[in-house]
């Protein structure tokens, strides 16, 4: 129920166009007898099951004058988002008999690290309460639950009050997820979405809380988030088209059928994507479109949706702008005239005429801002660490920093959903500390303990130590790397029969602008605990060093990226941290692509790779305008369609296209049947193509999720129970297992 904040909108319709972590001991050679797909769903029981063999079927294109052979391009079912093909679903099938039987060996590992990264989450954990008008905001988990309880009750006093349960919604479902939720200004209704499979393809209904019963109300595939406007009369939000973009905003008058619903804003191309807010005061509602470069903004007043919007500013090619309106005046963080953005104010009459507030900075990264009723909050980094810092309208060049304690962390601002907020609620971990909530007094400049992550089965941070420490990339950039260890790291390999320098897992995305902040994880710990270095490295691609060190790794950059992370390894290779085939690493996503990349260019220093819903089909995925996010991507990959240079360098580095006879490292590849972001053929066609090519013995297995998405497994429990099988292939790949019984 947090404040919708104006930059928000920007945040969602940039999400819409998105895709928005010594030598292994290896497995008994698979067997040089290859069966077929049908064959192998057959002998899932069987403890000698040979890994499936997708058929190959003659299939070619061209473009630009470049022939490109895909025999696995069948695994593609063209009744996509229906996947209904026989022979693609047995191939999945037969995958996932495969990935059951190798995995059945382990299944007392996996049991014994979900059973230990169980132990430290608090069953029954809640938020901290926070006020919004006339009642405090909270949610939680009751023991044993997979899903949350969002209850309220008045500031007054009174009796707690439930909002919705995820747990009666989630009953009978494989799948499930809370989308939106939004309280109406009058706090009587509550506007709330669920997905059931794993679509993104979300389901908006209305509960009246005086009644405590659903209004007839149903809008189907919506995305994003839905906006209280006309005096809690009616609810603006976006719907998904056939091909799950986001192109309109819709009024949706409370009580009206829905396709009745009126379209206040139809974007026209298709690679934008749509999004709403509300400004600080809640009395305009932001309409912005944008995609991964360009952005622009209409403004309506909230009490009168219908009105003629104001345009802020027409698109500019690589222009990036977001706003928000304080008592009439426009605020504005925007590129436009510095890498790393600046702040300006506008007047409503001249929305388009800004005036710099606080100038573009080499040094500070300006990431974003919010405005409050007597103060205003920027937000950003430098050096690579989060700064907050709290600014006065009469002078804003007069900044109030708040400190915290360690020298490495990540902090922002957290749940502050009123206006008028003397007290802002912070966020704040480091690898080493556990997420601590604050509270910050605006007026005494304090900091206020409300909560610390609570580990039950106990957490000792004088056990561990955190560094971080620089590599020098191959085009001499410095790529900065947070490592986490144990201090008795030494002890704890040597009870292990590991001499020398241990395993190190090294984990990135590197995409998007997306930075990874060194923050704490428990079910780490299942790693650390062991003997391994856990590292994150800060690779271009992300904006961890500003907006520049995201531009160096995208379009005909986007080598960088790669080449940033095998770096890092190897550089932590020579520092001693660890040593060649001691090295693991996991991605998803486009961090999925990022371990296809890798494994192509330097596979002798990996133990082991985790690739969960990988982006590996690059160039395949980015020639298909039909495709969901294709035309919003363009402007992060290029337009292979249009461009002969951007089909020739994704070609060159497109992990399914650059798949060669060569040995590999061991890898478990995860995927969703129905993630409409990385489609499931993706990491399909990329595990069909090396098993076919790779020259090694190493373990291949490959997970899909038949009823879920992008996210994996919904439920806290089911997805942690997918992180202890992560866990357990590595520990197993690397010889770190208990032995079973036949081993």
């Amino acid at each position: 129920m947090t404040r919708p904040i104006s930059r928000l909108a920007l945040a969602t319709a940039l999400a819409a166009t998105t895709f928005v972590p010594a030598a292994a001991n290896t497995t008994t050679r698979e067997e040089q007898s290859r069966v077929t797909t049908s064959s192998a769903a057959s002998t899932a029981a069987t403890p000698d099951i040979t890994p499936p063999v997708a058929e190959k079927r003659p299939h070619t294109y061209t473009h630009h004058g470049i022939t490109i052979e895909d025999p696995y391009d069948w695994l593609y079912d063209k009744s996509y988002p229906v996947v209904d093909d026989e022979d693609v679903l047995n191939h999945v099938k037969a995958e996932n008999a495969y990935f059951e039987a190798k995995m059945a060996g382990q299944s007392a590992l996996t049991e014994a690290l979900f059973t230990e990264m169980r132990a430290r989450i608090k069953e029954d954990d809640s938020t901290v309460p926070q006020k919004d008008g006339d009642y405090l905001y909270w949610s939680e988990f009751e023991e044993g639950a997979q899903y949350r309880k969002h209850w309220r009750k008045p500031v007054a006093g009174g009796e707690a009050e439930l909002l919705i349960d995820e747990n009666l919604l989630a009953e009978g479902q494989e799948y499930f997820r809370l989308g939106a939720a939004s309280i109406s200004q009058n706090q009587r209704y509550l506007a709330f979405s669920t997905d059931t499979n794993g679509s993104e393809r979300y389901t908006g209904r209305i509960k009246d809380l005086q009644t405590g019963e659903l209004l007839p109300d149903v809008l189907e595939n919506l995305r994003g988030d839905m906006m209280w406007v006309a005096n809690d009369t009616a609810l603006v939000y976006g719907p998904s088209t056939e091909e799950w973009r986001t192109l309109e905003a819709k009024l949706h008058v409370i009580g009206q059928p829905a396709d009745s619903d009126v379209t206040l804003y139809k974007e026209e191309d298709q690679s934008f994507g749509v999004g709403t807010g509300l400004t600080a005061q809640e009395d305009w509602l932001v309409i912005a479109t944008g995609d991964n470069e360009t952005s622009e903004v209409r403004l309506v007043p909230a009490a009168n949706p219908t009105a003629e919007p104001i345009l802020v500013k027409a698109r500019k090619k690589g222009v990036e702008y977001s706003v928000d309106v304080r008592d009439g005046e426009l605020w504005v963080w925007t590129n436009d005239e510095h890498i790393n953005f600046r702040l300006a104010k506008a007047k409503l009459e001249t929305p388009g005429d800004w005036q710099t507030v606080i100038a573009g900075s080499d040094e500070f990264y300006l990431t974003g801002f919010d405005l409050f009723k007597n103060f205003f909050v920027t937000e950003g980094r430098k050096n690579g660490l989060d700064q907050i810092e709290l600014r006065q309208y009469a002078d804003p060049a007069k900044i109030t920093p708040i400190a915290f304690p360690e020298a490495s962390y990540t902090a922002g601002l957290s749940n502050n959903p009123e206006y008028d907020m003397t007290k802002l609620r912070l966020s704040y971990q480091s690898m080493v500390t556990p997420s601590t909530v604050y509270d910050y007094d605006v007026k005494t400049a304090k900091l206020e303990t409300l909560k610390t992550q609570e580990i039950p089965s106990g957490y000792d941070a004088s056990l561990y130590t955190t560094e971080r420490v620089t590599v020098q990339a191959r085009d001499g950039t410095i790529v900065p790397v947070s490592i986490v260890m144990r201090k008795d790291r030494a002890e704890i390999l040597a009870k292990a029969w590991i001499e020398g320098p241990g395993p190190l897992h090294l984990y990135a995305y590197g995409a998007y602008g997306y930075a990874i902040p060194p923050g704490f994880s428990t079910s780490r710990l299942s790693l650390v605990d062991r003997g391994f270095a856990y590292a994150i490295a800060h690779i271009r691609g992300g904006d961890d060093l500003g907006r520049r060190w995201y531009l160096q790794g995208k379009m005909f950059e986007r080598m960088n990226t790669f080449n940033d992370f095998v770096d890092a390894g190897r550089g932590l290779i020579a520092k001693g941290y660890t040593a060649e085939g001691m090295v693991t690493a996991s991605g998803g996503s486009a961090g999925g692509e990022l371990m296809g990349a890798i494994i192509n260019q330097d596979p002798k220093q990996y133990g082991a790779i985790v690739a969960h819903v990988p982006f590996v089909d690059v160039l395949n995925t980015m020639l298909n305008e039909k495709l969901p996010l294709t035309p919003g991507e363009w402007q992060e990959w290029g337009n292979p369609i249009t461009s002969k240079a951007s089909f020739a360098y994704m070609l060159s580095y497109s992990p399914y296209d650059q798949v060669v006879a060569q040995d590999y490292p061991p890898m478990l590849v995860t995927a969703g049947l129905n993630d409409p972001r990385v489609t499931y053929w993706e990491p399909a066609k990329w595990v069909a193509k090396l098993r076919e090519l790779k020259t090694d013995d190493n373990l291949l297995l490959m997970k899909t999720n038949m009823g879920a998405g992008h996210g994996g497994q919904s439920g806290r429990w089911n997805s942690l129970k997918e992180t202890a099988e992560e866990f357990a292939f590595i520990l197993w790949q690397m010889g770190m297992a208990p032995k079973t019984e036949g081993e």
